[in-house]
């Protein structure tokens, strides 16, 4: 989105999405451990809940059944040639097939029924990633029992990832308005909903979105259910340490590396993120802190014009996280740093796409993994021939590209007024900021082609004048020429 002083110019977004084979896996293995052990019962429990070719994470919990200890080894082998590459709550280490992972300073002690948790990031062979069957705690078995029994147990449950294709061009029913202004006594004039971030957790849709009232801040709503939207409690983020000041142009998700939230923003002169363990607690967020240590890169600086820098966009593969933005002059920037060092570390800045043409590539940008594909989504706003906005999209094999055109021309285009629907009224010509409805909420940013919906902004047609206070709301776009 705008700064507040560009806000008089129109704007298009971005957006892509990446695909991986995703296979999810949840293996529970039980095995006991001799009287002798320092812990003579324990259970484990081992999920690799995302998978892609050439890598998994996945999710450890270990139970003490027995006696409490305090300094724990757990062992287990791979059994086809996967090896651990970061790991976080514990210290990994791997020699051949046998990885040995121990305590951290402050996750040491385990009492009798206690439970620690830990994961890691691993590689390997294609999507050939079968589970561990075997974990010793502390130098004994683990089988879930408490008792010199040597049986073990394992249970697995795979979920298959979506069989379908993007198609190459789309049809769209868009709902009504879903999402207004509320003020409330500390907001008395609330102008426009906009910039939409949306992800589904724990039975609830949890949104988050600009709100310009005498500046640009965010809100935060949830709800079970969109028939819900409307009524649902809005909280603005500038009452919690967020803070006031300019804040504009969320992005939420889930880091599962770090088992942190974070909420991605502009702030005016850099790309701010907060964090919190809990999203269903709008109070919670911390405070700013800025992804960019020396502010705006030489490379935006030398090509951003007139334009301003904008609309910042987080996704990971396997290896490193990406941070996209644009400078509503025509180019698409892209970061990069490791997922170790993620949420610092970022630099090559470089210019992931560009067109002569500002308005056919302005703002907006959004990058998503196709679930079952090597493939990932870009999804950007442009600004058509008519004034209105639409979105464009091309696709790549990675995050890096090449990217290819899939719906990008007005007369094909991803999601604009000449391929949606309104079966309750056209409420809005514009197709405008949004988001689409993850298959997942971590961060490699996954949908699922056979389900596609997007939550977006529009407004009355016949607005106009300033643009800070247009009526922006906020409508969800049902795909309807599935391929699935």
């Amino acid at each position: 989105m705008f700064f507040a002083r560009l806000f008089a110019s129109r704007r298009a977004r971005l957006a892509a999405a990446a695909a991986a084979p995703l296979v999810t896996l949840s293996v529970i293995t039980a095995v006991t451990l001799p009287p002798a052990a320092a812990a003579p019962g324990c259970s484990v429990s081992y999920a690799a809940p995302s998978q892609w070719d050439g890598g998994f994470t996945a999710n450890v919990s270990v139970t003490n059944l027995g006696d409490a200890i305090d300094g724990w080894t757990l062992t287990w082998s791979f059994g086809a040639g996967q090896q651990v590459k970061e790991a976080w709550n514990a210290q990994a280490a791997q020699s051949g097939a046998q990885v040995t992972a121990r305590n951290v300073s402050y996750n040491a002690a385990i009492p009798t029924g206690g439970k620690v948790e830990f994961g890691f990031n691993g590689s390997a062979t294609g999507t050939n990633n079968p589970n561990p069957t075997a974990f010793t705690l502390n130098g004994t078995l683990c089988t879930g029992d408490v008792g010199p029994t040597t049986t073990t147990t394992t249970t697995t449950t795979t979920g298959n990832p979506p069989v379908g294709n993007l198609p190459s061009s789309f049809r769209w029913s868009s709902s009504g308005a879903l999402i207004s202004p509320k003020p409330d006594s500390a907001h008395p004039n609330v102008y426009s909903v906009k910039d939409p971030s949306v992800v589904y957790h724990n039975g609830k849709y949890h949104v988050f979105a600009s709100v310009y009232t005498t500046g640009y801040n965010i809100m935060y709503t949830s709800f079970t259910d969109w028939s819900q939207a409307a009524s649902a409690q809005h909280h603005y983020l500038d009452r919690t340490a967020v803070g006031s000041g300019y804040k504009a142009a969320p992005h939420v998700f889930y880091f599962a590396p770090q088992r942190l939230w974070y909420l991605v923003y502009q702030t005016g002169s850099n790309a701010s993120y907060s964090t919190t363990t809990d999203i269903s607690n709008p109070s919670s967020w911390s405070a700013p802190k800025n992804f960019y240590a020396n502010g705006m890169p030489q490379i935006i600086r030398d090509n951003i014009g007139n334009g301003y820098w904008v609309d910042f966009w987080m996704v990971c593969d396997n290896a490193k996280c990406y941070l996209f933005s644009s400078d509503d002059n025509g180019h698409l920037y892209r970061s990069e740093t490791t997922m170790g060092q993620f949420p610092n570390g970022f630099t090559n800045t470089v210019i992931a796409m560009q067109d002569s043409n500002r308005n056919r590539l302005f703002e907006a940008a959004n990058v998503y993994k196709v679930a079952g594909k090597n493939q990932w989504l870009l999804v950007h706003e442009a600004i058509g021939s008519d004034g209105r906005r639409w979105f464009r999209t091309w696709t790549a094999p990675a995050i890096t590209g090449p990217w290819s055109t899939l719906a990008a021309e007005e007369s094909n285009p991803f999601a604009r007024s000449n391929n949606v629907t309104f079966p309750g009224g056209q409420w809005t010509r514009d197709i405008s900021h949004g988001e689409m409805i993850r298959a997942g909420l971590d961060q490699t940013m996954e949908i699922n082609p056979c389900q596609l919906r997007f939550l977006y902004q529009g407004m009355n047609p016949n607005s106009g004048g300033d643009y800070n206070k247009l009526p922006w709301r906020l409508g969800l776009l049902t795909q309807t020429n599935s391929t699935c």
